[in-house]
Parts: C-alpha cells; structure tokens; sequence
C-alpha cells in the first residue's frame, strides 16, 4: 500500500501565500502522475493540479498563475505553491498519486491513492 501524508495547511488571508506538501511512502515502485484536489463546504471534490513524472504540469482554470505544482522524485513529495489565496479557495486540500506497486507478490498498475486531507482557510 501507499500512504500519502500532507502538510502546510492552515489559515491566511486573502492575498496571502500557503507552501502544502505531500510525502509519499509504501510499497510503490513507481509513482506516475500525482497532484492536489480540493472539496470546499458543500461542493464536490474537484481536481486543483496534477503533474506527470516528467513534470508536465496542469491546473484548473480557477488557479492559473496563482498555484504552482512541483515535485521531487527523489524524495517521493509533491508541492504546492499557492499565492495570492482568495477566501474562494477555502477547502480541504487532498494529495493524490497514481502509482504501480507491489505488495505481498503481487504487481499492480496505475491504482490511486489519496491523502486524509488538510484544511486551508482563507479569511480576514
């Protein structure tokens, strides 16, 4: 299994910047894309970035040149940059991977994994 652990959240206000990370560990062989969706109160889950192991990156509409995704192979981690938060913004934040793995003999491809979650205020 995959465990996906974020950090970085908390509260800020409008026009304020917030660094979340996302470490991941277990039995994966290879993490393929990886990225960050958010729920907000009442509303669905929905995707915020996601970037290739290559490091292509995409991003919602909603947050094009406010948030930047990054990662570091090495260390199994994905980042994300967020500036200039609006209250709009507010939402619990989830780490996601795809990855393949193998776990007690067996070889599994492309399965998806997900953090707890984290909480990111934006308020004044």
């Amino acid at each position: 299994q995959v465990q996906l652990v974020e950090s970085g959240g908390g509260l800020v206000q409008p026009g304020g910047s917030l660094r979340l990370s996302c470490a991941a560990s277990g039995s994966a062989l290879s993490f393929n894309d990886m990225g960050w969706y958010r729920q907000g109160p009442g509303k669905q889950r929905d995707v915020v970035a996601t970037i290739t192991n290559i490091g292509s990156a995409g991003y919602a509409e909603s947050v094009k040149g406010r948030f930047t995704i990054t990662r570091d192979n090495a260390k199994k981690t994905v980042f994300l940059q967020m500036n200039n938060l609006k209250p709009e913004d507010t939402a619990v934040y989830f780490c996601w991977a795809n990855a393949d793995t193998y776990d007690n003999g067996i070889f599994s491809r492309g399965d998806n994994f997900w953090g707890q979650g984290i909480q990111v205020t934006v308020s004044s």
